[in-house]
């Protein structure tokens, strides 16, 4: 750098910019920093000198710069600022905030000087490969990439895309894979984040995404867009599913993706080292593609409770093994895949279920409405489930149910009300007894006898109800299960918490948004807090 004269340094930013794929500008900045850098050192860090180098001949210029104020103003730094009388004698007429340019003799590097300028051009060109490649690659998430082994550190598989390092963790391999070093890898980008050593580029081998993306490269169709997939669940290395459905009706998606004597997807079996695949046809109704999903298993009946967001799956006894699959392999995939909660029942069980909820059903009317089982029988069987739906359903239906004339019908309708507002008035005294706080009345959803609940398990106020978790309050607002506590909750086994979890009238997806929803009111008013004290003065 010593002895670089104007085409040299041009030379060396064309070559700069090409081998590193950064802007021939960004390498021209490096070497006026460099170049500046060494001017200080030369002629004192105070001095603010600045350099240029001209982008056509390579010229060098380099020039101190001096700030005028005013005579009586404090000065900072008597190298770079000038009082405007004494700079007058450099310049007639100069005023406060002009700039005195004093240019200064080219630099001989010495041998200190010019390593300082290389390690500063270094440093910049490697900042401005780091902004490219992040660039780049942030824009390429969700896109597979081929590269090869570079190194492994600690089960981490360390990539080299070309451009860029990657690294493939542990978690994002598939199991019992193992890659040695020049050995060649493909996956999808999942993540880039921008760190201090540069940007680092996160691949997995393991997110349903890459299944759908290498499908898309073997399948032409699916790229096209004449087929779409729709939903993909994986049990990495084991077995997956995905759900297709064609924009073409003449063109079957499950044979597209299959291809000719299975072709395209044994291409991806053997890329995701033996996974087996399903192949099922997507379905807008849930209860059509939860029967796909689950093949090869026959199902006999499916209920579904939108509410919960559950569907109950009523199978043959003797497919109720390959319906669950291995360690519930099949299921699970199947509710992923679809998104509800899948329960396997075999047509014994669901019958023992329908006879008990029925039975419980009936012995709620005949408490309530103080009639015999005959009548709470017939409720039942004409699909009321609740003393509310009796007292406020048009009577017509109920005069419609056989066996039931004006005159019963006015007696059910007038005992289910008088029940729901003693009912009403039990609560409103509990909650006022228990002292539950006029602001949880906000929540939309939640209604009184859920109020008293949390209230009864010590949940008064909205702050109480933010510091649960979600399986928390959905537990408590179970009304089948017995009040309880955190504390208690926290004591039961693993399958009486998902019991009482699965009986609450609020999904998981409800309680977490409620629940975060409180939260961040506690940071709103942390933030308001914070600015009130700002303004009040010290």
């Amino acid at each position: 750098m010593a002895h670089l004269f104007g085409g040299e340094l041009l030379q060396v930013a064309d070559t700069a910019a090409r081998e590193k794929g950064i802007n021939r500008e960004e390498v021209f900045d490096a070497m006026e920093q460099a170049i500046q850098k060494a001017g200080r050192t030369k002629y004192g860090m105070e001095h603010d000198i600045r350099a240029e180098v001209d982008r056509k001949t390579g010229e060098v210029t380099l020039a101190r710069y001096r700030e005028v104020v005013a005579d009586d103003a404090e000065i900072d730094n008597e190298f770079a600022q000038i009082p405007v009388k004494a700079a007058q004698r450099f310049k007639a007429g100069a005023v406060v905030g002009d700039v005195l340019i004093d240019e200064l003799p080219p630099i001989d590097f010495g041998r200190v000087s010019a390593q300082t300028a290389k390690q500063v051009i270094v440093q910049r060109v490697r900042e401005a490969e780091r902004a490219v490649q992040y660039a780049e690659y942030s824009g390429r998430v969700g896109e597979v990439v081929n590269g090869v082994v570079k190194r492994l550190e600690f089960g981490n598989v360390i990539v080299d895309l070309g451009r860029a390092e990657a690294i493939i963790r542990r978690d994002e391999l598939l199991p019992r894979e193992h890659f040695r070093r020049n050995d060649r890898v493909r996956a999808i980008i999942y993540d880039v984040r921008e760190e201090t050593r540069g940007p680092q580029i996160f691949l997995s081998r393991t997110r349903p995404e890459f299944l759908v993306s290498l499908f898309a490269q073997e399948v032409p169709e699916i790229y096209d867009g004449i087929i779409e997939i729709r939903a993909a669940a994986r049990d990495p290395g084991s077995r997956a599913k995905i759900g297709v459905i064609s924009n073409d009706a003449s063109i079957d998606p499950v044979g597209a993706c299959v291809g000719m004597r299975g072709s395209r997807v044994q291409a991806v079996v053997a890329e995701l080292q033996g996974e087996r695949i399903d192949i099922i046809p997507w379905s807008e109704e849930p209860a059509t593609f939860v029967v796909n999903a689950l093949a090869p298993a026959e199902v006999a009946k499916i209920v579904i409770d939108e509410d919960a967001g559950r569907i109950d799956v009523v199978v043959p006894d003797d497919q109720l093994s390959l319906a669950i699959g291995r360690r519930g392999q099949n299921v699970r995939l199947a509710s992923q895949l679809s998104g509800w909660s899948i329960d396997i029942l075999t047509e014994e069980e669901e019958s023992a279920r329908r006879q008990e909820e029925a039975r419980l059903r009936s012995k709620t009317f005949i408490e309530a409405l103080d009639v015999d089982e005959m009548i709470a029988n017939l409720l039942v069987v004409e699909g009321f489930t609740t003393i509310e739906e009796v007292a406020y359903v048009p009577i017509e239906e109920l005069q419609a149910i056989e066996g039931f004339d004006g005159d019963i019908a006015e007696e059910l309708r007038s005992r289910a009300e008088e029940f729901v507002k003693t009912e009403q008035e039990r609560l409103e005294k509990s909650r006022a007894e228990l002292g539950i706080s006029d602001d949880m009345d906000q929540i939309e959803g939640l209604e009184l006898s859920q109020l008293v609940r949390l209230g009864e398990c010590g949940v008064l106020c909205l702050d109480d109800l933010a510091d649960l978790a979600s399986d928390e309050f959905r537990y408590m607002t179970n009304p089948d299960v017995a009040v309880a506590t955190v504390d208690d909750i926290a004591t039961l086994d693993e399958e009486a918490l998902k019991t009482g979890i699965e009986g609450s009238p609020f999904s998981a997806e409800e309680a977490d948004g409620l629940i975060m929803a409180l939260r961040a009111e506690w940071f709103d008013d942390s933030e308001g807090e914070a600015s009130e004290d700002k303004d009040v003065p010290a």
